[in-house]
């Protein structure tokens, strides 16, 4: 059974409320897109709403529904290494740092010590389709996934499958046999399969979710996914 994790690309605290209440109860996990409109155009929550991610930060209030669901992070951040140690203290459960951030090292560095222990953060790594894998090869060890970008532009929902992107995930599965392989853009019930069969075993979906019946959307992507994979 092959993972698929709803992407919310949030403008507003609200409109991450509203889109966790759209996938409730059928989704566990979901990947939070950040962006704070430097690093990739059109900065999103929490960077156009300070004042409510600080309430989470000082335990005045904890994250929305953080009961029913684990949060996938994904920081498209300049400053990746001072965002993921605040998303640790938001009650993150897996943080992906950007490769092309100026501080992606020290950023995952800095997250070693939180990958063990009964509250331990998953670390992955995301790369972008026209950064070579070689930049990987000195990084990989300090994440337990990768997560393969599946549009040439980031930071919006809506972009274009990327056809260079299933011979990256090969790749990938090939170079480096113990990770996880996330897909992130594009995913929907046509490329899915091909994903899966490339080597992917998470699959990121945000519009195709969305668009659209949330339940129904993310039910065709798995019956999907999973009968042209057994």
């Amino acid at each position: 059974m092959r993972e698929i994790i709803p992407a919310i690309l949030p403008a507003t605290f609200d409109e991450l409320v509203s889109h966790l209440e759209r996938v409730k109860g059928f989704a566990r996990a979901v990947q939070i897109d950040v962006v704070d409109g430097v690093f990739a155009p059109m900065a999103t929550w929490p960077y156009r709403d300070r004042d409510s991610f600080e309430r989470i930060l000082r335990e005045e209030e904890g994250m929305p529904q953080w009961e029913d669901f684990e949060f996938e992070v994904d920081l498209m951040v300049e400053a990746s290494k001072e965002a993921a140690l605040e998303w640790v203290r938001a009650g993150a459960s897996r943080i992906v740092i950007h490769i092309e951030s100026p501080d992606d090292r020290g950023a995952l560095e800095a997250l070693q010590i939180y990958r063990e222990g009964e509250a331990s953060v998953e670390v992955g790594l995301a790369i972008s389709l026209d950064t070579p894998i070689e930049k990987l090869d000195s990084l990989a060890h300090l994440g337990s996934f990768i997560q393969v970008m599946g549009i040439s532009h980031i930071g919006k929902q809506g972009e274009p499958f990327d056809s260079r992107t299933l011979a990256r995930v090969r790749e990938m599965r090939d170079r480096f046999p113990s990770h996880i392989i996330s897909v992130d853009g594009g995913v929907d019930d046509i490329t899915g399969p091909a994903l899966v069969e490339a080597g992917a075993s998470r699959l990121v979906a945000g519009s195709f979710i969305f668009e659209g019946d949330a339940k129904e959307n993310y039910r065709i992507l798995r019956t999907t996914v999973n009968a042209h994979t057994q």
